[in-house]
């Protein structure tokens, strides 16, 4: 399966969902003028990123809100994937993403670790997401995870024995300034985690930054889109709003996994009996 990916690298303004969806249709409209079939967003790109109590007032449930028609509506030309407040069953509210694809919600992903460090406050405001599971699009078998989830190499090592073959991350990284290289201290490492994973486990990594200044933050953005081998081919501009694109093609992974077993052969059975053994010592 080949299919060309978009990655939209935007500004979004906190709690104004109707300027947010407007300035969402803006980038797909672009993306499908370019022929792009899949469009990914950055974290909680619907409504902004530092909520606080906000958080509670744009909160939806996506199967009975009509917030996000336009979008469902787009998703007949490219598939869509998206961030935002989820407000659960249960009445939590969650930092979530969905995957929208002719029409309907293929997927959704709660982050599984809000962080709550440093500059961090999402513990305070959103619960904690319970599962990770790839899931089957028309394009191919993908997996989502959002920011902080990325940092915990379970995750993506999980979403891979699931059969994703390309992962896709929505993050909001703060800009963070150190000693006097050219390239930011968030930028280095997370490319190196990019294409770490991406070489280990043979899966296509998409991330997407946001940019912009929310409450005194500024976001680097720097999204970019790693191949199977860990090349990155594709690269957006630090600071500034913009689209990049790759042409992706499932054949890649099967030509990296062959090409060096290292996936191929993992043995997660003996990862399972180990953890079993360490969880009885507790």
């Amino acid at each position: 399966m080949k299919f060309k990916a978009a990655i939209a690298q935007i500004d979004c303004r906190v709690g104004a969902v109707d300027k947010n969806l407007a300035h969402h249709l803006e980038f797909i409209d672009r993306a499908i003028a370019e022929g792009a079939q899949l469009i990914l967003f950055p974290e909680l790109s619907i409504t902004g990123y530092t909520l606080r109590d906000l958080a509670w007032d744009v909160a939806i449930n996506p199967h009975r809100n009509k917030t996000i028609a336009p979008l469902l509506q787009k998703s007949r030309e490219i598939s869509i994937i998206v961030g935002f407040v989820e407000s659960g069953s249960n009445h939590g509210i969650y930092n979530s993403a969905m995957f929208l694809e002719d029409g309907e919600i293929k997927h959704i992903h709660r982050k599984i670790y809000p962080p709550t460090y440093g500059m961090f406050e999402e513990g305070r405001y959103f619960g904690n997401g319970k599962n990770v599971a790839a899931f089957d699009s028309k394009l191919g078998r993908f997996g989502m995870l959002i920011c902080e989830d990325l940092w915990h190499i379970s995750l993506p090592y999980l979403l891979a024995l699931d059969g994703a073959e390309f992962i896709l991350c929505l993050t909001a990284s703060p800009t963070r300034l150190s000693g006097e290289g050219t390239q930011l201290d968030n930028q280095v490492v997370n490319y190196e985690h990019h294409r770490t994973y991406a070489r280990l486990l043979n899966v296509y990594i998409l991330f997407s930054n946001r940019v912009g200044f929310e409450d005194g933050i500024n976001f680097w953005g720097g999204s970019n889109i790693t191949s199977p081998s860990g090349e990155m081919i594709s690269t957006a501009k630090l600071q500034d709003e913009g689209l990049i694109f790759a042409e992706l093609d499932s054949n890649e992974v099967q030509r990296a996994r062959r090409f060096s077993r290292h996936f191929l052969d993992e043995r997660p059975e003996i990862v399972l009996e180990t953890i079993r053994r360490q969880l009885k010592r507790k």
